[in-house]
């Protein structure tokens, strides 16, 4: 039986064995008031960076550091679970509206990504370093699953002018894969549709079962009841009957790459 305090207990004990309110452990470690209740309720972990702080203050070497990951991890089988689902796919159905899916991002795209989140300050290396590797173990890889996007035009036209033309370069040269389809739904098509809700991928098994992965700024969630993925494969559907064909997607992806010459 392990006997060790639970995380938020433990913080709650470092606190106030030292007698300190928890408005003063905010200002110490640069966070607010609420953020020290959620981290002391269980509501929410400490990322990295302030639970190294947290450490710093109370004296603790790494403790916290190490509590937090494994609460983080225990919090996010979903993500493990998704990248062994994403690798042994035959089948991958990626819909991006508001960024370009992850497996077709260029290093640079993924720095400005990861670096536009203020909690992933000094964790952008690590962040960009696990993208690639899901990205060699699926399209990259001798035997590649096979991937189909769908990304919104005004999704391209999103970002820094340099990022942008790497990007568009990237697209270029991955849709040339014969086992990538890349195909864009038109700014002046898209209106209002099901694919606003959110991004999403679809994962088709070589033995035919299915599973879905829907992401958001704060976690993700994998889909395997055959009522979300009925409702993900209908959506597929009306966003596939948006887009271009991929000849025609490539096509405008080159005059967008010319603009940023």
């Amino acid at each position: 039986m392990n006997d060790l305090p639970s995380l938020p207990a433990r913080l709650r004990e470092l606190r106030t064995s030292r007698k300190m309110a928890q408005d003063r452990l905010a200002a110490a470690i640069g966070v607010s008031k609420s953020l020290v209740q959620s981290f002391e309720s269980g509501k929410l972990v400490p990322q990295e960076g302030t639970a190294g702080r947290m450490d710093e203050f109370f004296g603790t070497g790494d403790e916290i550091q190490r509590a937090a990951k494994e609460e983080r991890e225990d919090r996010q089988p979903w993500l493990r679970s998704w990248f062994d689902l994403e690798r042994r796919a035959a089948l991958l159905r990626s819909w991006g509206p508001m960024l370009v899916p992850g497996l077709l991002q260029c290093e640079s795209y993924m720095r400005a990504v990861f670096s536009a989140v203020p909690a992933n300050a000094g964790k952008v290396d690590g962040l960009v370093a696990k993208r690639r590797e899901r990205q060699a173990a699926t399209i990259d890889r001798d035997d590649p699953v096979a991937l189909s996007a769908i990304i919104g035009e005004v999704t391209l036209r999103r970002g820094p002018r340099d990022v942008l033309k790497e990007q568009l370069g990237h697209l270029v040269d991955v849709g040339h894969r014969p086992h990538v389809r890349i195909r864009m739904i038109p700014a002046e098509s898209e209106g209002i549709h099901v694919g606003l809700s959110g991004a999403f991928v679809i994962a088709s098994m070589p033995d035919g079962r299915r599973s879905a992965y829907m992401d958001d700024q704060l976690s993700g969630h994998v889909a395997a009841a055959r009522g979300d993925l009925r409702h993900l494969e209908l959506a597929w559907e009306e966003i596939d009957a948006l887009a271009l064909p991929v000849v025609q997607t490539r096509d405008v992806i080159l005059r967008m790459l010319h603009e940023h010459k």
